[in-house]
């Protein structure tokens, strides 16, 4: 007894709806540049509950780029540990319940990262302080 076509054909669709290439979720493209004064390295060292994306050192106006799925729960966070001379902070870099943009440019600045809002829509930067 052979399975019939609409059953092998709604198994197939279910399979593709339910994998991360699914068109349900849009690809994030993260970059985090070094602000901070002319000639002062960033040093960050980024990671998510699954991934550890490694230690990046930038020179000042370079930048790490990071490109991903958000998972399908809404629950997707990479936190950086950012260091310049003497100074170390803490900050979530990405999560799905703040950040609604598919090109993320964070600029890293003395007083917090900004997010630069590229949006035909929206022109505008939201920064924030460091806790």
């Amino acid at each position: 007894m052979n399975p019939s076509p609409i059953n092998w054909l709604l198994s197939l669709m279910l399979l593709f709806v339910a994998s991360e290439a699914g068109i349900l979720v849009h690809k994030v493209d993260l970059l985090i540049y070094n602000d901070l004064q002319n000639g002062t390295f960033l040093t960050i060292h980024c990671k998510s509950k699954q991934d550890d994306l490694g230690v990046h050192l930038l020179a000042y106006r370079n930048y790490f780029e990071v490109k991903f799925r958000p998972n399908m729960f809404g629950t997707t966070l990479f936190y950086c540990s950012m260091q310049w001379d003497a100074t170390t902070h803490w900050f979530d870099i990405y999560t799905s319940e703040r950040d609604t943009c598919t090109y993320c440019s964070w600029n890293v600045r003395p007083d917090g990262p900004c997010l630069m809002e590229s949006d035909k829509s929206k022109n505008s930067t939201t920064c924030y302080h460091w806790n």
